[in-house]
């Protein structure tokens, strides 16, 4: 089930509100950002057990002071990254929107298309997600993607997107 109907085309609202992306993205970067983390723990437990014959530092200093930075970053990250990413679609552009300091607002009119990618990962797929990457021509930004769709809703705009592109061509 998406988290999102496709929305009905309409004109791109540069200052309206976006659609925002499914919530299971949110948990995939979580556990994407904990699976980055773990080689970090185990390295700073390898350290800990290295220097405790040492008596250079208490028990657990190492390896909990990681635990605690590792915690705060897989709550933090993830939910920052899903807050600062959204969408609009109209009936001949999508507009998507990313980041927080560096805020990057990109439009695809479709008419630039020049083929379009529907990408699902093992973790994508367990929580029912896609990212939907528009190519177009051009060197500059000639590839936008959409992270963090519901696997439907990312096919229904991919044919969408393919049926707006084969009415312009005739």
């Amino acid at each position: 089930m998406d988290h999102a109907p496709t929305p009905a085309p309409a004109a791109l609202d540069d200052d309206g509100p976006l659609t925002r992306l499914h919530p299971n993205y949110a948990h995939a970067l979580r556990v994407r950002t904990t699976l980055t983390a773990i080689p970090f723990l185990i390295g700073a437990l390898v350290l800990e057990s290295a220097f405790l014959g040492e008596g250079l530092f208490p028990s657990g200093i190492i390896a909990g002071t990681v635990l605690v930075i590792a915690l705060v970053l897989i709550i933090r990250i993830p939910a920052t990254r899903y807050n600062a990413r959204g969408y609009q679609i109209s009936a001949d552009r999508l507009r998507v929107v990313r980041g927080l300091m560096f805020r990057r607002d990109t439009v695809v009119p479709f008419g630039r298309v020049q083929h379009i990618d529907l990408n699902q990962g093992p973790l994508d797929r367990f929580f029912g997600i896609a990212s939907l990457t528009l190519h177009t021509a051009g060197n500059h930004n000639a590839s936008v993607s959409l992270p963090g769709l519901g696997a439907d809703l990312a096919a229904t705009m991919r044919e969408d997107i393919r049926a707006h592109i084969r009415r312009e061509t005739q």
